[in-house]
């Protein structure tokens, strides 16, 4: 019970801040507008409003209806997945989350406005520069913990396997 208490949590705080930020960026930025939250950083990172009717990047742009279908499909296979996720897993229920959560506040977007709302500017001059928003990195941020969560797992039981084989060499292994 304890790791769906995680995943839902987590996946309606994802997409409730995502859905805020874009509504904040709805009502203060005109399409396309900028604005530097922090003066500094401009021009590496700033606030523009854009709107994304492909997949990440802006590639497919006429595919949106293909990406709501796809990311529906997404969020029911991970959900029928994570009935067997470990209750002793650390990581993987708020990585779940999140990922399911960003899915949700980008597929809110393309239900509402036929497209998703991106307005994180990241930008090295000469070299990229990409809009994105909130869900997105909430997706990225959970494949990467789940990603991390099965490499520390496989580790542990490699870990477990080796003291247990040397435990049963040197005879201080517990018999039946």
């Amino acid at each position: 019970m304890r790791k769906w208490k995680i995943l839902v949590s987590s996946l309606f705080v994802t997409a409730l801040v995502d859905q805020a930020a874009k509504s904040w960026v709805l009502e203060h930025l005109i399409p396309y507008e900028s604005v530097q939250p922090i003066p500094a950083l401009a021009p590496l990172f700033q606030l523009t409003r854009s709107s994304n009717t492909g997949a990440a990047f802006g590639i497919l742009p006429m595919a949106g209806d293909v990406f709501l279908i796809l990311a529906l499909s997404i969020v029911g296979g991970m959900l029928w997945h994570f009935r067997s996720v470990a209750p002793d897993a650390s990581l993987v229920p708020l990585a779940i989350g999140l990922v399911i959560g960003g899915a949700l506040g980008n597929i809110i977007d393309r239900l509402n406005y036929g497209h998703v709302i991106d307005f994180i500017h990241y930008q090295i001059p000469n070299l990229i520069s990409n809009v994105s928003n909130l869900a997105d990195h909430a997706i990225v941020s959970g494949v990467l913990l789940i990603i991390a969560e099965s490499v520390w797992r496989d580790r542990r039981e490699s870990d477990s396997q080796i003291t247990a084989t040397g435990a049963a060499q040197d005879g201080s292994g517990v018999h039946g």
